[in-house]
């Protein structure tokens, strides 16, 4: 029985991905720092759920807290380690930036320095689709430059990327990217587009469409970014020399994506569908740090682990609405 370390556990991807693998008879040691970027009512609703099996054990703990992180390491054996902790956010980096590098940058080191003294099978860390900036080839490939960022939330995660590399090359540990293209469902961050324009409708308010809605989004359904995630964790890159590639080292990068962009237009219609009720909308400029499409190439992914993501916004966006009027007691 493999044992996995998690840290974000309480987050939305986190929580999910936990609660999956408990499922499936894996030892889940959970970590997060229940921060208040968001409600953290809704946090500790998902690790009451986790709580409830018996190979769960949480700790409460930031990553950027280096001694406490080499203990969580230290006390067990941990097989394999899912560092999904991150400052999550592409308009809160323009308001906070130091929170950033806190966690996105500090704390990552910390995970790849107690990955690398513990021996631990393979790491898998969360990276974006925000890295590919502004990025107007689509769909984005995997093998595209993405040196050129627009927000310090994307320029985070491209650091991510680049020290995951070099610990793979330095002390040969096996590390794998993910980069997560707009993520929704049940359970989801309120701070994401769909959960707002969600609450804003079923109250009657406003709901605020950027760039005058000319936007295209790769939206995922957090069930398939699981499955994707699980898949991949017996899927150790493997120090392999490529023709004209100067890297051997054992490391990958991933896109997860749904491999089909939405018009933002079309997706608040589904909303509005799924609700039963029109949203008053009011249009305003782009804002910093955004871009205007997103669309994923999944190819590496399908060809290493035969899946790529399927669910449509019609199918995700009723579960998150069916699981919206629920929790929070609406008819």
């Amino acid at each position: 029985m493999k044992t996995i370390l998690i840290t974000g556990c309480a987050g939305f991807i986190g929580f999910h991905l936990s609660k999956q693998l408990l499922l499936n008879d894996y030892v889940v040691v959970g970590v997060d720092n229940l921060n208040s970027y968001y409600d953290v009512n809704l946090k500790q609703a998902r690790l009451k759920q986790l709580k409830e099996y018996k190979y769960f054990t949480f700790e409460l703990c930031s990553i950027e807290d280096k001694e406490a992180m080499e203990k969580i390491f230290s006390q067990g054996q941990i097989d394999i380690v899912i560092n999904l902790a991150a400052q999550a956010g592409v308009r809160y980096s323009l308001e906070n930036p130091s929170a950033y590098i806190e966690s996105n940058v500090v704390g990552f080191l910390n995970i790849l320095e107690c990955c690398r003294h513990n021996k631990i099978e393979h790491l898998i860390y969360a990276s974006s689709s925000s890295v590919y900036g502004a990025n107007t080839k689509l769909p984005f490939s995997t093998k595209d430059n993405v040196d050129y960022p627009v927000s310090l939330y994307a320029a985070t995660k491209r650091a991510n990327e680049l020290m995951a590399h070099t610990y793979s090359h330095l002390y040969d540990l096996p590390t794998t990217g993910l980069r997560f293209f707009t993520v929704y469902g049940p359970w989801g961050r309120p701070d994401m587009s769909y959960f707002k324009f969600t609450n804003a409708i079923m109250k009657g308010e406003k709901i605020q469409v950027f760039n005058f809605g000319q936007m295209k989004r790769d939206f995922t359904y957090i069930d398939d970014i699981v499955e994707g995630i699980v898949r991949l964790m017996d899927k150790k890159p493997e120090r392999v020399q490529v023709p004209n590639i100067s890297s051997s080292a054992p490391h990958k990068v991933y896109n997860i994506g749904n491999n089909r962009p939405e018009e933002l237009m079309t997706f608040i219609s589904v909303i509005e569908e799924k609700i039963g009720k029109k949203a008053k909308k009011e249009f305003l400029p782009m804002q910093p740090g955004d871009v205007h499409a997103t669309y994923a190439n999944v190819e590496d992914l399908e060809k290493e682990i035969g899946f790529k993501p399927k669910t449509s916004i019609n199918e995700g966006i009723a579960k998150f609405v069916d699981w919206y009027k629920e929790y929070y007691k609406l008819e």
